[in-house]
């Protein structure tokens, strides 16, 4: 045995230590960074970045190493309390609810608290610390989801640390099947396998999704399940766990128009009346006649009065500023424009793309998403990590590049008025157009906008 421990240490001396050396940044990451030290913040990621691209250099072949390197690195977070994000506090928020018997769309969380009527565990301190704009709003995590955080909640006890802890557990199983379906759909589209670790390795995932323990990953899980029963050609059990994936997320819910072409006009038909049925059916314990107007009235918040890390809309805010316009109800205007112009470039892409190729599907659902974030005002860094797996599938790496640059946005929570520094948001966008504009032309991907292949 110490002959085999000292051969392994021999061949893959370089790789165990870059693995140490990312675990202590991990752990520096998980239990010494507050979110307000962004050169900290942004030294770790550079770092942590740099050795994944290492990692996967040195081992890209060895699939059980960077299997277990990436499931450590995640573990790494298990007992850690996010610091990144307070949306964690939500969550518990809205599962110790759903516990309790109480229908979390249907209430406001500082106007339960302040009545009393219910009591939950530690509620001042999630009122607080999940803040004003999601203490004064109706939750925006859609059904399944919730059902999760109740799971997360009734096994984690009345502790804060309880509830992460399965939520973490249940992320990273999601991660491993990510891993597993993803990496044989990549074998199904003819790419190589490999590529799935600039997911399972890439320090956003690890740190946004097993740190800030947002559920981007559950949601692809059951997408990506559901794409590769689609090569394989069993459309119901896909549309089911499509309905899944929306439930959780509702981001894949504009990919199902691009469908029709690959599955023909009927069978494209059913696996939407599928998929919306199941969805409707994972409403229904939530339903209520308020709750189409509290969750619809919500979700245009996101349209409408938010704002962080936009890209077309600064700039068109900054001009419109220019003119004497008043921002508060440009983002209004805005607002109403963006799902309008999504919505007509998924019709487009819908019936002049012949999608019937599994590889041109995957490319126009990059397409689309690529146009909502760049039109959309509000990015924040865990949205990208769906643009990051449908690029694997793809010539094009600028959503890897995205994912790297997108830490300076978190330059926004170095002072208390969360303001954001427009010069590192210019950097950010100049950085991903120009790589994106230039894979474009070196890939010729300016004619796969309208190719018919």
């Amino acid at each position: 045995m110490p002959n085999v421990v000292l051969t392994y240490w021999k061949l893959h001396k370089v790789p165990l230590l870059i693995t140490l050396l990312c675990l202590g940044l991990y752990y520096t990451v998980a239990y010494h960074l507050a979110r307000t030290d962004f050169i900290k913040l942004l030294t770790l990621f550079a770092a942590l970045f740099f050795l994944c691209y290492k990692l996967i250099q040195f081992e890209k072949w060895n699939f059980k190493f960077l299997l277990i390197v990436g499931i450590l690195f995640r573990l790494v977070f298990l007992f850690s309390i996010p610091n990144l994000s307070q949306d964690f506090l939500r969550f518990i928020w809205d599962g110790r609810l759903v516990v309790s018997g109480t229908n979390p769309f249907l209430y406001l969380p500082n106007e339960l608290f302040s009545n009393g009527e219910i009591m939950i565990s530690q509620g001042r301190e999630l009122i607080e610390g999940m803040g004003s704009l999601s203490a004064k709003n109706y939750s925006n995590y859609p059904p399944f989801n919730q059902a999760i955080f109740g799971l997360s909640a009734w096994l984690g006890g009345n502790s804060i640390i309880g509830p992460l802890v399965v939520m973490r557990v249940l992320i990273l199983g999601a991660d491993v099947g990510i891993f597993y379906f993803g990496r044989r759909l990549l074998k199904a589209v003819n790419r190589s396998p490999h590529l799935i670790f600039w997911y399972f390795l890439n320090p956003l995932v690890i740190i946004e999704l097993s740190g800030n323990v947002h559920f981007e990953g559950v949601m692809l899980f059951f997408f990506i399940w559901a794409l590769y029963l689609l090569v394989d050609k069993k459309w119901i059990p896909a549309a089911i766990l499509m309905a899944l994936s929306i439930s959780i997320k509702l981001i894949p819910l504009m990919f199902l128009p691009v469908f029709f072409k690959y599955l023909g006009i009927k069978k494209g038909i059913l696996f939407n009346t599928l998929v919306m049925v199941i969805l409707a059916i994972t409403i229904l314990p939530w339903y209520s006649p308020e709750f189409i107007d509290h969750y619809s009235n919500t979700l245009k918040l996101w349209f409408s009065n938010f704002e962080f890390n936009a890209g077309i809309y600064s700039l068109v805010k900054q001009l419109g500023v220019q003119f004497d316009a008043k921002p508060w109800e440009l983002i209004k205007i805005y607002g109403k424009i963006t799902p309008v112009l999504i919505i007509g470039l998924v019709l487009v892409l819908t019936f002049l793309r012949k999608n019937q190729n599994f590889g041109a599907l995957l490319n126009t659902m990059l397409i689309i998403l690529t146009a909502y974030y760049f039109f959309s005002a509000t990015v924040h860094p865990w949205y990208l990590i769906f643009l990051v797996v449908l690029g694997l599938y793809s010539d094009y790496r600028y959503p890897l590049v995205w994912s790297a640059v997108v830490v300076l946005s978190y330059a926004a929570y170095t002072n208390p008025e969360f303001s954001e520094n427009k010069w590192l948001l210019a950097i950010e966008y100049f950085t991903v157009f120009g790589f994106m504009t230039y894979e474009f032309f070196k890939l010729r991907g300016y004619k796969s906008l309208i190719s018919k292949k």
